[in-house]
């Protein structure tokens, strides 16, 4: 799809003419209006005419799916971002638990195993 599109160099009306490459740095709501306007084209020519050639309307398609296909690929990007953004706080919240963990056993420690936990520490320090 994208090949013919370069090949064709295939070019969408959005504030004068964009190429493919141009449509993956717009956002997902100019997309969004971009795909509405070429559906109410398409929809527009898909009444039979002895004028207009079925062929004609090939290019036309190739518009609409190649800018459903970058908004599929926007959308599944940002959910992705937003699910590595939950682990990361999740992993985060994990470690903050395990420290406090970590905390309370050395408090429940008696002072005599302290005191020879820090003498091994200050002995490997040595």
């Amino acid at each position: 799809m994208f090949e013919k599109a370069a090949r064709t160099k295939l070019r969408i009306a959005y504030k004068g003419q964009a190429t493919v490459e141009d449509l993956w740095d717009l956002q997902v709501e100019e997309l969004d209006g971009i795909y509405r306007r070429l559906r109410a084209e398409q929809k527009e020519s898909a009444g039979e005419s002895l004028l207009t050639p079925p062929s004609e309307n090939g290019a036309l398609n190739l518009k609409v799916d190649i800018v459903k296909r970058i908004v599929e690929v926007k959308l599944a990007e940002k959910a992705a971002r937003l699910d590595r953004a939950k682990r990361r706080a999740r992993r985060g919240r994990i470690a903050e638990i395990l420290a406090q963990k970590q905390d309370q056993a050395l408090m429940d420690k008696s002072e005599e195993e302290l005191a020879q936990i820090l003498a091994e520490m200050e002995a490997e320090d040595e």
